[in-house]
């Protein structure tokens, strides 16, 4: 193994680590807004992708039904399914290992492995970030959960608003230029609006919708700019 091999690694641990770690809090929201210790280490294992599992919780936690939940969730994880399309060229696994790729297809992993030179960096990177977030992911969500099935009543340590702020500290990050800041307004502010005149969950699956309305528009009006530019 090579020094780039080894730093490659060792980064990817690093992250792994850092981000897995994050769990623990699902884990112990998950069980204070009424989920069982075996349902919450169950979407974490198999609905594996940060953001998605605190927009269901957060609606089921707001008195949504389950199925609006889930509706919510599989809008956010959407984006997996495009994070797939550029890795798949890139990482060129085949038969059963790319099934078991596709589950570590999350933010991290897909970042890791795009930021790299070459196919066989981009592999290792991959790889190594996905497996090492997914078994601390859910490690730490069962030591959460259990954590949070002991305290009980979700508001007596404020567990009650946490979901939007675990959910606000995962997305925000990613919002790193004028564009996807303008669109996060925009669908907080549609999101807000429908609040009152809606059930739970509906307002940020409506949301959802619009932003990627919104952001094929603005792509649409950049594409056309540029012909007319031509």
């Amino acid at each position: 193994m090579d020094t780039s091999q080894r730093r490659i690694i060792l980064d990817s641990l690093g992250l792994g680590i850092g981000v897995g770690t994050y769990g623990l809090t699902f884990g112990a929201i998950a069980t204070a807004s009424g989920l069982s210790v075996l349902q919450t280490c169950a979407l974490s294992l198999f609905a594996f992708t940060g953001a998605s599992q605190f927009a269901f919780v957060g609606v089921v936690a707001s008195g949504g039904a389950p199925l609006t939940a889930a509706l919510t969730a599989t809008l956010l994880g959407a984006r997996n399914m495009f994070y797939s399309i550029s890795l798949a060229a890139l990482l060129r696994v085949r038969g059963w290992r790319r099934l078991a790729a596709a589950h570590l297809v999350i933010d991290e992993s897909t970042a890791m492995a795009l930021g790299q030179k070459n196919p066989r960096d981009a592999k290792t990177a991959f790889m190594w970030t996905g497996v090492t977030i997914f078994v601390m992911w859910n490690l730490m969500t069962l030591l959460g959960a259990l954590a949070g099935n002991a305290i009980g009543d979700p508001k007596l340590l404020g567990l009650d608003a946490a979901v939007a702020a675990a959910f606000l500290g995962l997305v925000w990050p990613r919002l790193t230029d004028r564009l996807a800041q303008i669109i996060a307004v925009c669908s907080v502010l549609i999101a807000v609006a429908l609040v009152p005149i809606s059930t739970p969950g509906v307002p940020i699956i409506i949301a959802g919708c619009g932003a990627v309305a919104l952001g094929l528009l603005w792509k649409r009006l950049i594409e056309h700019n540029a012909g007319a530019d031509d």
